[in-house]
C-alpha cells in the first residue's frame, strides 16, 4: 500500500523541515518531493503536513505514519541488504562527532557491516569542528558532524575558518541551554558554563550568543568527550550548550532560560560530508545508509 520512495521522501521532508532541504538531501526536484508526499497522502486518506509560506509540520496522523514510515524502511533495508550482498570492499574512515556517542549509531553500523562485511571500517569520535579539519587534511573520507559555523568565531574557538556549505543535511535541531535536574542558574552572577575545547562548534555559538546578548559568563569546566561534559552537567557543575534531540539521559532544558537571561541559540545542522575519497563505493554506501536511517541517531523529536 505504501511506496518506500514515497516514504522516504515523507520521512525526509519530517526530519529536515520543508520540501526544499528534503529534496537536496534525497538529490531530487522539489516538484517530485511534493508529488511522493501528496501520492502518499492519497494512499492514506489522511492530511500528513500542515503547510504555509514559513513552516511544514506534522498533522497527527502524520505523526502516526513518521513511525510507520520508519519501521517499514528499515524493515525495507534489512531485506535490500540480505538479497543483494554486495561486493563492496576497502577500507572507509569515518568520523563522527561525539554527540552521537549516546545513539543507535552501533544499530546503524551493524546494519551496513551485514550488507557489506568486506569493508574494513576506521572509526573516529571527536569533535565536529575537528573532524572537518581532518576531513580537508584527507584523514578521513566521511563525516557525520555539525556543519561548521558562516565564520570563525574568535570567543575562544580556534582552529581554521570554516570550508563552506558543503555536505548533506541529515536533519536540523535546536541548540538549548541544559543542566541537571534541580540546577538553576542565577541571573545576578556569571553563568557557569561547561563546554567543549576549542574548536567546537557547539561552544563557539553558546560563547558567540551570550556576548551578544551582554551576559557575563565563567568556564566552569571543559572536556573533550561527551561523557565529561554530561558527568559535569549532573555533578551540577553549570550549564551546556545541546542539540535538542540529543539531550543526554538525567539532564533536562532549562524552561527558564529567558528569566535567566540565557539567549536563543538558534539551530544547528548535522551534515554528511564526504571527502576525496567520497566518490569511492564504501563511502557512497555508508552515506546511503545514514540518510536512510538518520531518524534513528535521535533520542527524542
Amino acid at each position: 500500500m505504501f511506496d518506500p520512495v514515497q516514504l522516504r521522501s515523507f520521512l525526509a521532508v519530517a526530519q529536515t523541515g520543508g520540501f526544499t532541504s528534503a529534496a537536496r538531501r534525497l538529490g531530487l526536484r522539489q516538484s517530485t518531493v511534493s508529488q511522493h508526499v501528496r501520492r502518499l497522502e492519497d494512499a492514506s486518506g489522511r492530511r500528513l503536513f500542515v503547510r504555509d509560506t514559513h513552516t511544514v509540520e506534522l498533522t497527527g496522523e502524520g505523526e502516526v505514519m513518521l513511525g510507520f514510515a520508519r519501521g517499514i524502511l528499515a524493515a525495507h533495508e534489512q531485506a535490500s541488504a540480505y538479497f543483494a550482498r554486495s561486493e563492496v570492499r576497502g577500507r572507509l574512515r569515518f568520523g563522527v562527532s561525539e554527540d552521537f556517542v549516546l545513539t543507535e549509531l552501533p544499530q546503524v553500523l551493524r546494519t551496513f557491516r551485514r550488507a557489506h562485511p568486506q569493508v574494513d571500517l576506521e572509526l573516529t569520535v571527536g569533535l565536529s569542528g575537528l573532524l572537518h579539519e581532518q576531513l580537508a587534511d584527507g584523514g578521513l573520507d566521511l563525516v557525520l558532524a555539525k556543519r561548521p559555523l558562516e565564520r570563525p568565531a574568535d570567543q575562544g574557538g580556534g582552529g581554521r575558518a570554516p570550508a563552506g556549505r558543503s555536505g548533506r543535511v541529515v536533519w536540523r535541531d535546536r541548540l538549548v541551554w541544559i543542566a541537571a535536574e534541580d540546577f538553576v542558574p542565577d541571573p545576578g552572577q556569571p553563568l557557569p558554563l561547561i563546554a567543549y575545547p576549542p574548536p567546537s562548534i557547539t561552544r563557539a555559538r553558546a560563547l558567540d550568543a551570550l556576548e551578544r546578548a551582554g551576559r557575563p559568563w565563567r568556564i566552569a569546566c571543559t572536556s573533550g568527550s561527551l561523557t565529561g561534559v554530561t558527568a559535569a552537567a549532573l555533578a551540577g557543575l553549570g550549564v551546556m550548550a545541546h542539540a535538542r534531540g540529543l539531550v543526554p539521559a538525567g539532564l533536562r532544558q532549562l524552561p527558564s532560560a529567558a528569566a535567566a537571561g540565557l539567549p536563543e541559540l538558534g539551530q544547528t545542522e548535522f551534515v554528511l560530508t564526504g571527502g576525496r575519497a567520497a566518490v569511492r563505493e564504501p563511502a557512497r554506501s555508508l552515506a546511503a545508509a545514514i540518510l536512510d536511517e538518520g531518524h534513528r541517531l535521535q533520542r527524542t523529536r
